[in-house]
């Protein structure tokens, strides 16, 4: 095979194909990689760009973003192999489907704002064809909080939703009661049950506010890690670690973290 020694950087789409046309032929890892191989790494690229973006770090959101359009061409070129279709095939589907689902920019639809270009659109997408509801868009496999919002947008933008957060809350405090009663009885499938439907009614209060589960969980857990280290940390100038230690005990130091801002 001829020698690719000439190959530098640049900022061409055309170039980056490619490049992946190339690594797919020659490289052994890349030969090998099958859609199936790579769904896990890519949805593991895309956490990586949240938590970049979590942290405000446009330098590896860079990278990160990189990543996320390396599989779109690995997955693409995998599927012009088989003739499936080709990048371009990507792009111009995309762009279709943009110009179709705004319509009050390429075409004589008006809007009074943003509610109702999120009700033309999940109107737009049934209109389409092959999707009996509007929540069949949702995966099934993203995370819980986040189907469980994205659902909830999803009926929202067809109107099935409260306007204010207030009634939501009322309707979090019922599953919540019945959460406490099902806990009584120590039935667990019971339970379970009523602790989904107290966590769906949350996401709904929360995403009422204006507020992101997923966000605001992530922003939790990264507040406990913090905290509990911390503990870790104080109890290892002492020699011991948390199982040598009691509840009260790391309770205060606890709250030694949280009264130093962790």
């Amino acid at each position: 095979m001829p020698g690719h020694d000439h190959i530098r950087p640049s900022d061409s789409f055309e170039d980056l194909v490619r490049l992946m046309r190339i690594l797919r032929a020659e490289c052994p890892w890349d030969r090998k990689q099958t859609h199936a191989s790579l769904k896990d790494l890519m949805v593991e690229e895309v956490y990586e760009a949240i938590d970049a973006i979590d942290r405000n770090d446009m330098a590896e959101l860079k990278k990160e973003l990189g990543d996320m359009l390396l599989h779109v061409v690995f997955h693409a070129e995998m599927a012009g192999e088989t003739d499936a279709f080709t990048i371009a095939d990507v792009i111009r589907t995309l762009q279709e489907k943009l110009i179709r689902r705004h319509p009050h920019i390429f075409g004589e639809v008006r809007v009074d704002g943003v509610e109702q270009v999120l009700r033309n659109w999940e109107t737009i997408k049934l209109a389409e064809g092959g999707r009996r509801s509007v929540l069949e868009g949702v995966p099934a496999r993203l995370p819980g909080l986040i189907r469980a919002q994205r659902m909830q947008e999803k009926a929202g933008g067809v109107g099935f939703d409260w306007k204010r957060w207030e009634p939501a809350f009322e309707k979090l405090e019922e599953e919540l009661r019945e959460f406490r009663e099902a806990a009584s009885t120590g039935e667990t499938s019971t339970m379970a049950a009523e602790f989904g439907d107290a966590l769906f009614s949350m996401v709904n209060v929360g995403r009422l506010m204006g507020l992101d589960a997923e966000d605001s969980l992530r922003q939790t857990n990264a507040k406990f890690q913090r905290r509990f280290e911390f503990i870790e940390e104080k109890l290892a100038l002492k020699g011991r670690t948390p199982g040598q230690s009691d509840l009260p005990e790391m309770d205060r130091l606890w709250d030694e973290a949280k009264g130093a801002g962790l």
